[in-house]
């Protein structure tokens, strides 16, 4: 019997899609379905079922979430605790063809039963060897989305210093306490070093009104460093690297913050951080 859950944003969708499933878990073939409002909550269910010896086996993802979306959550998810994946998407046929070419399921909403017991029926058939294949695919599938070639640069020289709305007043942040520039939802987040109470480094978050690539474009490139199409990093920031799957890195940044890069990237780092 699989454990699993439902990510997506929309309740109407939870709903109907745990409605469809019930009679699989009627007949005993499925446990009855957890729910995630969001790929943050989808992530932290996902591990607190593997910490406790009890991993969910099928994982239905919707691509677009507030937060983290489907294959954020797949990123942080180690592969040894990653169950079968069936993405449910809206997407365009560009997209579906995607996830087509990577042999990752895939439910276009609306979504049909035929179509929904298919994907089941495959997740219980699965076997170690084509989950083993599947990552590969999927690390594939990843770096093709992560694929975003260099801003081209400003004239002029680089940005040492930004200027973000706090709640009552305007805060100036240098450059070099930056440890990350991440893009959710659209919108262009900061995160930056900040010394806590008791002496512990840990980061804030701000937003800045303008996309990744103009970021990127008046950052020095010698001190930042894309690691994927959704983020930049300072690379004194870096404190560990983490091997991921397929080639792709985790890395830990000052205060904790933590981005994966993509497996181009990864190799790229590498060589930029040896000694």
């Amino acid at each position: 019997m699989l454990r699993v859950l439902i990510a997506d944003d929309e309740a109407p969708a939870r709903a109907r899609l745990a409605r469809m499933l019930a009679p699989m878990v009627e007949a005993g073939r499925l446990a009855a379905p957890d729910e995630a409002a969001d790929g943050v909550e989808a992530l932290a269910a996902a591990e607190d079922a593997a910490g406790a010896g009890a991993p969910y086996g099928l994982l239905f993802l919707d691509v677009r979430m507030p937060g983290l979306d489907g294959f954020g959550v797949l990123d942080r998810l180690p592969p040894e605790a990653r169950p079968a994946v069936v993405f449910t998407t809206a997407f365009d046929e560009y997209a579906v063809r995607a996830f087509e070419a990577s042999a990752v399921d895939y439910l276009l909403k609306p979504v049909g039963a035929e179509r929904l017991a298919d994907a089941v029926g495959r997740a219980e058939r699965l076997a170690p060897a084509d989950r083993r294949d599947a990552d590969e695919r999927l690390a594939d599938l990843l770096d093709r989305l992560d694929d975003a070639p260099p801003a081209p640069r400003v004239a002029g020289p680089p940005l040492t210093q930004f200027t973000v709305q706090g709640r009552d007043r305007l805060l100036v942040v240098a450059a070099d306490t930056v440890v990350a520039a991440e893009v959710h939802d659209g919108i262009t987040n900061l995160y930056v070093a900040t010394r806590a109470a008791d002496g512990r480094t840990a980061t804030t978050r701000h937003i800045v009104p303008y996309p990744l690539d103009a970021l990127e474009a008046r950052l020095d490139p010698a001190l930042f460093v894309r690691v994927h199409r959704g983020a930049l990093v300072r690379l004194a920031s870096i404190r560990e690297m983490i091997p991921w799957f397929s080639g792709r890195y985790k890395l830990v940044l000052d205060g904790g913050h933590e981005v994966t890069a993509s497996r181009a990237r990864s190799r790229e780092l590498k060589d930029r951080l040896s000694v």
